[in-house]
């Protein structure tokens, strides 16, 4: 196979490696964005890639570990799953290790096989809420958090051509296995984090599960709990995934919280790591009212240390205002659920997440779990029998924000987007003008080709009008 090349052909590595890289079609840009590799399946994320990657993914997973175990690989419904999972586990095997393929499972279900057994790495097959096209390669350590920055950076290093490693033991094999009754011990799981002896009996419930990795299981766990599922998008769909419906496309699951007048809604991304809810009133509840509402409950019953909410600079100035005026402590992180787990990790938080509805409770897991967290604000409002819409009206006002996205195809333009002179100069102007009464925030997105801009004041005209501007000089100097 391909990684031994290397290892035979004397004097020529560089020449080799230069090959390598043309074969996989390498970026200059870094490989590892904000949730795993990310892009456009078939090319980069293609079969000789991931059997490389996962060759030196195996060979960074054994030394950082202190055990022999597996990778527990788990996928989504894309049609490009099944090809990077078993071109991924090829490498995995190459490189000595064990691996237990899982199947079809929402990304937190590997974070948790991961950290429950002796296994030593986890890996998700994935483009989370991105289109069917693309896919992605979501990394986890033992303990079943994403893995660090360093060990990601290792593994680069490795794909690059730049390790001094000898390769893998060639006298000694890994082997496949496949496990899909393993995501039973997660649903359990699930089950297991509600209060004792309560149920859904009554409440009438609109899953969306975007034809994705929580088809069948998010509507499993709901009924198991006495609730009256109405499934949307409710068949594993590689063509489908996230077209037009899920966790970014709210309409429809909205229609249809109002047409069987559901108590509650919860629509998921295509691996169900994230969630946004819906009310009775067919409006819409991000992870910033998810995070207050929870978080409230937490600090009520004596279960959210220090008050402490942590959330990232997307999360709306409202709610940062309105958890403090409660008492409680809040820090913001960048974008990204596995800087949201660093900083939770590092001040003992126990409840995290971001707007776009990724929610981490260390009561209960360490990782972002959308069906989790549908499951447990299901629960919260049974306690406190008292309607979501009720709830949300009780907690605070969001400040205007206005979010938009310029797409950017090349990919070293969308991350040197800070060498612009034109936006840095209109994003200061901005800031000037609206001073404390508002925030903006440019970024690079580390999952798709696309520049970001945020736009939140407590003024909406002023919101609508620098978001125009700023929108408008990112298309002059940075779009395609």
């Amino acid at each position: 196979m391909v990684t031994s090349i290397s290892y035979k052909v004397k004097g020529h590595r560089e020449e080799y490696h230069q090959t390598l890289n043309s074969i996989l079609a390498l970026p200059k840009s870094p490989l590892f964005g904000t949730d795993g590799i990310r892009g456009l399946a078939g090319d980069l994320l293609n079969a000789p890639f991931a059997m490389q990657l996962g060759f030196w993914a195996g060979q960074v997973l054994k030394e950082s570990s202190l055990t022999n175990g597996p990778v527990i690989i788990g996928q989504d419904s894309r049609n490009s799953s099944d090809m990077l999972a078993m071109a991924i586990a090829s490498g995995l095997t190459s490189a000595g290790l064990d691996v237990w393929q899982i199947g079809l499972c929402p990304t937190p279900c590997v974070a948790h096989l991961t950290r429950v057994t002796n296994a030593i790495g986890g890996i998700m097959i994935s483009a989370s809420h991105n289109p069917p096209e693309d896919n992605g390669i979501k990394f986890f350590s033992h303990q079943g958090t994403k893995i660090s920055s360093d060990l990601a950076g290792q593994i680069e290093v490795g794909l690059r051509g730049l390790a001094t490693k000898q390769g893998a033991n060639t006298n000694q094999w890994g082997k496949s296995y496949y496990y899909p009754e393993m995501t039973q011990n997660y649903a359990q799981n699930l089950l297991n984090a509600l209060p004792s002896g309560l149920d859904f009996t009554g409440m009438r419930i609109v899953l969306d599960l975007a034809w994705g990795a929580s088809a069948k299981m998010a509507p499993d766990l709901f009924k198991q709990l006495g609730a009256e599922v109405i499934a949307l998008h409710d068949q594993p769909n590689g063509d489908r995934i996230n077209v037009n419906c899920g966790s970014t496309h709210l309409e429809s699951i909205q229609s249809a919280v109002q047409a069987y007048q559901a108590d509650l809604g919860f629509a998921f991304d295509g691996d169900a790591d994230r969630v946004m809810a819906i009310d009775a009133m067919g409006k819409v509840v991000d992870g910033d009212y998810i995070l207050y509402l929870w978080g409230q409950y937490l600090k009520n019953h004596n279960l959210l240390p220090n008050d402490l909410i942590i959330a990232t600079v997307m999360a709306n100035l409202g709610f940062e205002r309105a958890w403090q005026k409660l008492g409680g402590q809040f820090i913001r992180t960048a974008v990204g659920d596995q800087h949201v787990q660093a900083q939770m990790w590092d001040t003992g938080a126990m409840l995290g997440g971001e707007q776009s509805g990724h929610i981490i409770c260390h009561h209960y897991g360490v990782s972002g779990d959308g069906v989790q967290t549908a499951l447990q604000l299901t629960a919260l409002v049974r306690q406190l029998n008292v309607s979501l819409d009720e709830l949300v009206a009780q907690s605070f006002q969001t400040y205007p924000q206005i979010l938009k996205n310029v797409r950017v195809e090349d990919r070293d333009t969308r991350c040197n987007w800070k060498n612009c002179d034109p936006l840095q100069n209109a994003i200061a102007q901005a800031e000037t003008a609206m001073g404390e009464q508002g925030r903006i925030l440019v970024r690079a997105s580390g999952t798709e080709p696309l520049i970001r801009v945020m736009v939140e004041s407590a003024c909406a005209k002023k919101a609508q009008y620098w978001s125009e501007h700023l929108i408008q000089v990112v298309q002059q100097y940075l779009a395609v």
